[in-house]
C-alpha cells in the first residue's frame, strides 16, 4: 500500500485491515482532526501490527505440519497466539512504525515534537473552504503556525503581523527551505538573519546564495539558530524595531504600505537579491489575501 495514500483513506484502510469496528474507525478519525500527531503515530503502529500478523502468518503457512491436530479450533488459537507476539513486536525502538510515523508527519507537515494548537485544530474545519479560494494547505499551515509570534513582535515593533508572516514565508519558502543545523533540525531561522559579530547564541552554517555584483554566487553564511519559532520573531523584532538602519521601514510598515515596507528592507540592505522588494511585496498581498479568506 503507498503511504502517499491521504491520511482519511489510510486510517479506514489501516483499521478495516486490522477487523475493527466502525466506532474505533471514526474514533481514529476523529483524532486525526484534533491531534494530527497522535494519529500519525497510532496509524502507524497499527499498520506495524497488520504487517507483522502477516509475517507471523507466511511463516506458520511455511511450516510443515503434519495436518493431525488442524482443525478450527487449533487455527483460531494459532491466530490468536499470531497477534499477540505481533503485538509485542510492535512499536520497538527503530521498528517499522516509526519510519511510517516519520513519513506520515512529512507528508502532513505535522514536525516532531509539535503538537497543535487549538487553533490549528479548529482551523482544520477550513480546509475544504480554502481549497475553493485556491489556498494551498502548507500556505494556510504556515499563517497559521506562527500567526501568535508575529502578533506579539506586532506589539513591540508596530510592524503588521501579516508582514513578518510573509517575510518569514518569503525567506524560508513558507517554510520549505528553513535554515537547518547540522543534525539536521531546524534551526527556527525562518527569517535568515545572518550570525553576526554581535551575536553570541547557537549558529548554524549553511549554503546560501547571495548576489554579487548583480549575480547570484553560492557561499557559506553563519545564521543565527533559536530554540523555537517564538525565539525567531523576538529577535526579528529586536533587530528592525531597535536598529536606526530600518527606522524608515518601521515608518512605512506602520502606515500599512507593503510596497514601501519591502522597498525600504531591500534599500537598508536586508538582502541581496535585487529582486528582493518586489518578490517580498507579493507575498504580502498573498499572505494577506489568505488571511481575509481564513477570517
Amino acid at each position: 500500500m503507498a503511504l502517499s495514500t491521504p491520511l482519511s483513506t489510510t486510517l479506514g484502510m489501516g483499521m478495516n485491515g486490522l477487523s475493527a469496528d466502525t466506532r474505533s474507525v471514526e474514533q481514529l478519525k476523529s483524532t486525526a482532526s484534533r491531534d494530527p500527531k497522535a494519529a500519525i503515530k497510532e496509524t502507524a503502529r497499527q499498520f506495524e501490527s497488520l504487517f507483522m500478523q502477516e509475517v507471523m502468518k507466511s511463516m506458520r503457512q511455511a511450516t510443515m505440519s503434519s495436518g493431525m491436530l488442524d482443525n478450527s479450533a487449533t487455527q483460531m488459537g494459532s491466530e490468536m497466539l499470531d497477534q499477540q507476539y505481533a503485538g509485542k513486536l510492535t512499536g520497538l525502538p527503530g521498528g517499522l512504525s516509526q519510519a511510517i510515523e516519520r513519513h506520515l508527519q512529512r507528508q502532513l507537515g505535522v514536525k516532531d515534537g509539535e503538537l497543535p494548537s487549538a487553533k490549528n485544530a479548529a482551523a482544520t474545519t477550513q480546509l475544504p473552504q480554502l481549497a475553493v479560494k485556491n489556498v494551498q494547505p502548507h500556505v494556510q499551515d504556515f499563517i497559521l503556525k506562527h500567526d501568535g509570534a508575529a502578533k506579539a513582535a506586532q506589539a513591540q515593533t508596530g510592524i503588521p503581523a501579516s508582514f513578518m508572516i510573509a517575510q518569514a514565508a518569503h525567506e524560508s519558502g513558507w517554510g520549505k527551505r528553513e535554515i537547518l543545523n547540522k543534525d539536521g533540525s531546524t534551526s527556527f531561522n525562518v527569517f535568515g538573519i545572518k550570525a553576526g559579530a554581535n551575536w553570541s547564541g547557537k549558529v548554524a552554517e549553511v549554503q546560501t546564495t547571495e548576489y554579487v555584483d548583480g549575480k547570484p554566487t553560492r557561499v557559506t553564511a553563519k545564521f543565527r539558530a533559536y530554540g523555537s519559532y517564538e525565539e525567531a520573531f523576538k529577535d526579528y523584532a529586536k533587530l528592525i524595531g531597535n536598529n536606526d538602519r530600518y527606522r524608515d521601514v518601521v515608518a512605512k510598515a506602520n502606515t500599512g504600505n507593503a510596497e514601501g515596507f519591502a522597498k525600504g528592507l531591500q534599500k537598508a540592505g536586508y538582502a541581496t537579491d535585487p529582486e528582493y522588494a518586489s518578490k517580498l511585496a507579493r507575498t504580502i498581498n498573498t499572505t494577506m489575501r489568505v488571511q481575509r479568506a481564513m477570517a
